[in-house]
């Protein structure tokens, strides 16, 4: 599992060497949103860490395409749950935290869907999340540029401030990074169970 998380990294850093990092940031951010794994901070940190002078600029395209990625969840799971959502949602392993998702949107509305943004819980989750049990778009496209901006800004901030540095931490750590990332992730699957 790690190598193939891995040959995905490689894969999503080698776009940063080209003229094309900040559309296949965007890209990412987008796929990301919706049904992709690999979360586009992996890109925003390589772009922003070969020119940190424009670290912010990349906040703003990664924070566009995943807010508009977003809407692409939204609809699919508005729209397509049958036809698609459920399926995405099996792939990862989401489906039984999918039915806790409804019982969050009742308490939570706009908070949810910014918390999600936020953190490393699957954004994915939440944006088809929000389609399938019908939150106001309006609301959701706000709580998304907040807790998408927050978490992207924050990477940008400390890019600039900290640079190469924390590149070479990553390369070195990958791999106790990536099982951070997914105890994270599994620790908010569980808070949702418990919320």
């Amino acid at each position: 599992m790690l190598k193939s998380v891995r040959k995905t990294y490689d894969w999503v850093l080698k776009w940063a060497d080209t003229r094309y990092g900040p559309w296949a940031l965007f890209f990412l951010a987008f796929a990301e949103a919706s049904f992709f794994p690999i979360p586009p901070d992996v890109l925003l940190v390589a772009l922003a860490v070969s020119m940190p002078t424009r670290a912010f600029r990349y906040a703003l395209i990664v924070t566009t395409g995943s807010v508009l990625g977003g809407v692409g969840g939204y609809a699919i799971g508005f729209y397509f749950m049958g036809a698609f959502g459920d399926s995405i949602l099996e792939l990862y392993g989401l489906s039984e935290s999918f039915n806790r998702i409804g019982d969050f949107y009742k308490k939570y509305e706009a908070w949810a869907v910014a918390i999600s943004g936020f953190t490393p819980v699957p954004y994915k989750l939440f944006t088809i999340g929000a389609g399938a049990f019908k939150i106001d778009l309006w609301v959701f496209i706000f709580a998304s540029i907040i807790g998408r901006a927050l978490r992207f800004f924050i990477v940008a901030a400390i890019i600039y401030h900290y640079g190469e540095s924390i590149k070479k931490f990553i390369e070195k750590y990958f791999n106790v990074i990536t099982i951070a990332a997914t105890a994270l992730i599994i620790l908010g699957l569980l808070l949702i169970k418990i919320i």
